[in-house]
């Protein structure tokens, strides 16, 4: 497995106006306000079409006609979620998978009603649509009315003239006794103070405004996307085919070593011992050449045989455990590594199989691309997680971007609910962390 090592890149340029400043103009924040004035008139669709439509369901429900009523009323509601998943997507960036579809368990518009009213995302949608109305009111008032309070502050010196003129008042009436007396904003202190007021407004409105969107994140999330339950089942068939395949590699590898080596070696001896046979009686000294040769052949065959056991799993990992793995490991490593395992007790084959490839697999990385001087391997127990870190001093930009060998380990570990965490700055050091399941 190879580890990309790439050159560091630019650092992006900043922005030397404070994100404060920036806020109120950028185009996040009037996306969002934009979300919140549609919600709306969304919500008022929904809400509607779903308080009618089920109780026309419910109502019809003494009559065969109210069970596929109902069902085409969740159908609806399912429509009109993809339509706010859609929405949620364009405008808030929130990109929400699409819920397990209906699948009834047999062909027939029976089947297909019952698949409906059984299911727990059709249930969610007409919750989303019930229960977001009223908080679709709520925050189109408040945006509304804060938004537009804030901007008129911040401009009021530009349309204060529009009082004398138009409404037979010197300014804004800041207090009145109702006989014509009062206190109003038509001085330039007044007119700055009202600006300044309302300067601080504008500034704070995008924060309260994704506020308010992150409930409406929470919302679309909890409600209009796949369940909890679904998307477990959706990961562990993924890590179900990545383990697959892993599998199928290495039994490739497995096939491959043994025909190239072990066993074309030993089919080498086959003929050289039965070549020695034939000259044993005519030959001796060459027969006894060629046995000694055929000898030789074998210790070879036997090597490779050990090595590619190991490759499988090592015979030392199932007798003594991490340590004294990791330890023998590391002495093949080109160069020095200091290991340290902190282990009470062993944790569970897989795992400890696992870890020990990582360690495998990381080590052969620093030996062909860190140009390290030294490298560590550290072991030990954080409550049910085992941790494995392994660091070297080379040059760093290790990757695990897509194509990389560690894209790949990392696939390896997340089928098993594990995580390859990569710090390597360029210019290093490297530090990899594999988190995995105790599992004892």
């Amino acid at each position: 497995m190879d580890t990309a090592y790439r050159p560091p890149s630019p650092a992006p340029a900043t922005s030397r106006v404070p994100v404060a400043l920036r806020a109120p103009f950028a185009g996040r924040t009037w996306r969002e306000f934009l979300y919140l004035l549609l919600s709306l008139p969304v919500a008022c669709v929904m809400f509607s079409y779903a308080v009618a439509m089920v109780s026309v369901g419910a109502g019809l429900l003494i009559t065969f006609l109210g069970i596929p009523v109902l069902a085409g009323a969740l159908i609806g509601c399912r429509g009109l979620g993809n339509l706010e998943r859609v929405r949620a997507r364009a405008l808030l960036d929130l990109d929400v998978e699409h819920p397990e579809p209906v699948r009834p368990a047999k062909p027939g518009m029976m089947s297909w009603v019952c698949a409906v009213l059984k299911s727990g995302v059709s249930w969610r949608h007409l919750l989303y649509s019930i229960l977001h109305f009223p908080w679709a009111v709520f925050a189109f008032v408040f945006a509304v009315t804060f938004w537009s309070v804030a901007w008129s502050l911040l401009l009021y010196p530009l349309w204060q003239w529009t009082f004398p003129a138009y409404l037979d008042q010197p300014g804004i009436q800041l207090w009145g006794n109702g006989r014509g007396d009062g206190i109003y904003l038509d001085s330039p202190p007044g007119m700055a103070i009202a600006s300044g007021l309302g300067l601080l407004l504008v500034l704070a409105g995008p924060w309260l405004i994704r506020g308010l969107t992150h409930v409406d994140r929470v919302l679309v999330h909890g409600l209009l996307g796949p369940s909890l339950l679904a998307t477990r089942v959706s990961e562990l068939e993924t890590d179900r085919g990545v383990v697959v395949d892993a599998a199928a590699a290495d039994l490739r590898r497995i096939e491959r070593d043994l025909h190239d080596g072990a066993q074309a070696r030993l089919v080498s001896l086959a003929m050289d011992l039965g070549l020695a046979k034939e000259k044993l009686a005519q030959d001796p000294e060459a027969a006894a050449k060629m046995v000694d040769e055929a000898h030789g052949e074998v210790k070879i065959a036997l090597q490779e045989l050990r090595d590619l056991a190991r490759g499988i799993h090592p015979a030392i990992l199932t007798d003594r455990g991490l340590g004294p793995a990791l330890s023998a490991l590391s002495a093949r490593c080109t160069v020095p590594v200091k290991v340290s395992v902190d282990l009470d007790h062993r944790p569970a084959a897989a795992i400890e199989g696992i870890a020990y490839f990582t360690v495998s697999e990381l080590l052969q990385n620093v030996s062909k691309h860190a140009r390290a001087a030294g490298a560590s391997v550290d072991v030990w127990r954080v409550a049910d997680r085992l941790m494995v870190l392994v660091s070297d001093d080379g040059q760093g930009g290790a990757s695990t971007e897509t194509g990389s060998g560690l894209a790949g380990l990392a696939e390896r570990l997340s089928a098993v609910d594990g995580l390859l965490v990569v710090d390597s700055p360029p210019g290093g050091p490297t530090n990899i962390t594999a988190d995995l399941p105790w599992r004892a």
